[in-house]
């Protein structure tokens, strides 16, 4: 599987590690009251789609940077290919 870098271009997958599903960018608020609560959700529940998909891959034999991968679970046609940064941000997220 090929994923095509914004930065450097296509890249085969054997220079990534994926690590799950992109909505780990949105890490719970340690400060709320159920903080305890959200944060085992956020470690252990994660849906298993068919179809589209967002995917967080990690970039670890190369410039290791954090990607945003969309691509279809049935067929593996990635349709885009964010860095992790820009998607944080646009989402709300300062860092």
């Amino acid at each position: 599987m090929i994923i095509n870098h914004p930065l450097l271009g296509p890249r085969d997958s054997s220079e990534f590690t994926y690590l799950g599903d992109a909505s780990l960018i949105h890490r719970p608020d340690w400060q709320q009251p159920d903080a305890v609560q959200q944060f085992a959700d956020y470690g252990y529940l994660r849906s298993n789609p068919a179809g589209q998909h967002r995917e967080l891959w990690f970039h670890e034999g190369g410039d290791r940077s954090w990607l945003v991968v969309t691509r279809d679970t049935t067929t593996h046609e990635i349709t885009l290919v964010e860095l992790a940064r820009d998607v944080a941000r646009r989402e709300g997220r300062s860092t």
